[in-house]
């Protein structure tokens, strides 16, 4: 179908749904309102694309006439240089979208390879991640947070609330590499660490049902850092799902109940996750226009120090400031991956 075919039968929906809205009962008022509300930001583009169409057909057919010849001109010109760009983005709000685009999400940093060092840049890592989330206006809450014994961390989660948070966070989700000199190296030599990062959609109770049978739930003491108790009580929770063999321990809390629920949360999220990559594994189509696979053994980006480049390595991406990184300004590599998925799945429609 062509992309004019396309967008008659779009304008001619949208005119269904209006009508039928004026004759809607109560239960069906929901469901009609949502897919309009769905689909008036690409009317409004149609209409203007097409506007701008007309536009530049009666500015092309002045150029004609003498008199009127330099005034058309530039507004000719102007339109038929944007026309490009408005029917790209049209292209683009026509993709099928990821329905978990616009969901808030579940962040998790583990140290993989390399010690205390991995566990360190884990941790500034995540520190990084909750800079950004200020700068996006999202609300950052630390589900979990285990710290090793020299202010690193063996593990931390974090629940990210937003529109649309899953969206430009989902590219994270990989093996990240540092390379430097960590602070208990005498000689200077350069070591290099990984850590992992999982970008998970957050799941609600309807998405992923969960059978209490399914799940064993054993409760411990919390502990900090070297083993210290941080409390005498068994706030710690510790959710196993049987089926799946996914364990979600939580002790950030000192209440079990709040432990169990943010454990829940992470439960939820990492099945709903599960469910979805199998899906997408059996679509090749799907899988041609990713941005690298998503794996968490994936190794997606490189932080050198010594060079002060952060370089990510799905679209040979290389930036050299990489303590503005570590501060949080994470925006120019989101949009470069943004852009290059972008091109992919269109360029994946176009065969």
């Amino acid at each position: 179908m062509s992309l004019p075919q396309k967008l008659d039968r779009l304008l001619s929906r949208a005119d269904e749904l209006r009508h039928a809205l004026n004759t809607a009962d109560g239960a069906q008022i929901g469901a009609l309102s949502k897919e309009l509300s769905e689909l008036e930001p690409l009317v409004a583009k149609v209409s203007e694309y097409r506007a701008a169409e007309k536009a530049r057909d009666e500015a092309e057919a002045m150029l004609a006439d003498p008199e009127m010849r330099e005034l058309a001109e530039a507004e000719f010109y102007q339109l038929r240089d944007s026309l490009p760009q408005m029917e790209r983005e049209i292209r683009l709000m026509l993709l099928p979208r990821d329905a978990a685009d616009s969901r808030s999400a579940i962040l998790e940093i583990r140290p993989a390879a390399g010690g205390d060092e991995a566990a360190l840049f884990a941790a500034e890592l995540f520190g990084a991640y909750q800079r950004y989330a200020a700068t996006q206006g999202w609300r950052f809450e630390i589900l979990d947070y285990d710290a090793s014994d020299l202010g690193g961390v063996k593990g931390a989660t974090a629940g990210i609330e937003g529109r649309g948070v899953f969206a430009k966070l989902k590219f994270e989700s990989g093996v990240h590499r540092v390379q430097r000199v960590p602070a208990t190296e005498t000689q200077g030599r350069i070591h290099t660490s990984t850590v992992t990062v999982a970008v998970l959609p957050e799941a609600e109770e309807v998405d992923v049902h969960i059978n209490e049978s399914d799940l064993r739930i054993d409760t411990y003491r919390a502990s900090g850092a070297g083993g210290q108790h941080v409390n005498k009580t068994d706030s710690a929770v510790r959710i196993t799902h049987i089926p799946s063999g996914v364990v979600v321990a939580m002790q950030e809390e000192k209440s079990q109940h709040k432990n169990k629920a943010k454990a829940m949360k992470v439960l939820r999220a990492r099945l709903y996750e599960a469910e979805r990559a199998r899906v997408a594994g059996v679509r090749a189509a799907d899988r041609k226009g990713q941005v690298g696979t998503g794996d968490r053994s994936e190794r997606i980006r490189t932080y050198n120090f010594p060079q002060g480049r952060v370089t990510d390595h799905r679209i040979g991406l290389t930036l050299h400031k990489i303590d503005r990184v570590m501060l949080g300004e994470f925006e120019e590599i989101i949009g470069a991956l943004t852009a290059e998925d972008e091109a992919a799945r269109l360029a994946a429609e176009g065969e």
